[in-house]
């Protein structure tokens, strides 16, 4: 059940970007091109992810969403790629709490099924 939450995560992680893409983050020089192939990387990964359900989409999962984190929370405090966004641009926040969300999520779920597999192997 946590890898399809994460995934749903992910795709919404996902929507976000490419709505700003769509909205003008497309002009934008190199981070254009980044928004519009973390969209469709998202989406990708969480079909992926839904279908299989294995700790290694389930952490592959994670490491998307930790690096999006990583990306804004660089860009805000010391630009990217010469551009630099504010945590109080439109979607920031909300993109930054699906990320977390998702991240802590497929991070237990990763674990929970390393476990599981542990034990059955048992």
């Amino acid at each position: 059940m946590a890898a399809w939450a994460g995934a749903v995560l992910i795709v919404l992680s996902a929507l976000v970007h490419l709505h700003l893409w769509s909205t003008g983050y497309r002009y934008i020089p190199t981070i254009g091109p980044l928004f519009l192939a973390q969209g469709v990387a998202g989406i990708v990964l969480a079909v992926v992810l839904a279908i299989l359900r294995h700790p290694v989409t389930a952490l592959l999962g994670a490491g998307y969403a930790l690096a999006t984190i990583a990306g804004l929370l660089i860009s805000v405090n010391f630009g990217l790629f010469g551009f630099q966004d504010s945590i109080d641009a439109p979607y920031a926040q909300l993109s930054l709490a699906i990320e977390t969300a998702a991240a802590v999520i497929l991070l237990a779920a990763t674990v929970a099924m390393v476990r599981r597999r542990h034990r059955a192997a048992a």
